[in-house]
């Protein structure tokens, strides 16, 4: 099986070693991903918007690798404030509604505060719905 690197093109993949996604035979795993905005290169205070912007990001992993939302298994959901999780966790409804991948919510804290959520994803390339 052949590997492939997919970059976002922050400069944290090259400071700290690793890709935004890897995708090897069918399996796309997607790293951790926040709500950082490439275009505007801005973090919203929000954490819904955070929400949909790592969604956003992701969304582009993906269709990189070949693989869409759709073809997601699971996510890991890290968040730093527990109030914060009824916002995020309508976020995630909107994107996922109809995919249901199972996901595991962990409340930790992260280096930069402006960060509130970051979500890892693991897909397998074409099992989603047509």
């Amino acid at each position: 099986m052949k590997r492939q690197n997919i970059s976002s093109g922050s400069r944290f993949e090259e400071l700290y070693g690793y890709s935004r996604a890897v995708a090897v035979g069918e399996m796309v795993f997607v790293s951790g991903t926040v709500g950082f905005d490439y275009e505007t290169h801005t973090v919203s205070d929000d954490p819904a918007e955070q929400t949909h912007q790592a969604f956003r990001n992701i969304q582009r992993a993906l269709e990189d690798a070949g693989s869409s939302l759709a073809d997601v298994v699971q996510i890991v959901t890290y968040y730093a404030n527990q109030g914060d999780w009824d916002a995020i966790g309508a976020a995630l409804n909107e994107w996922l509604k109809d995919v249901r991948p199972v996901n595991a919510g962990v409340c930790t804290g992260f280096v930069d505060p402006k960060i509130k959520v970051e979500i890892s994803a693991t897909a397998i390339r074409n099992c989603g719905t047509p």
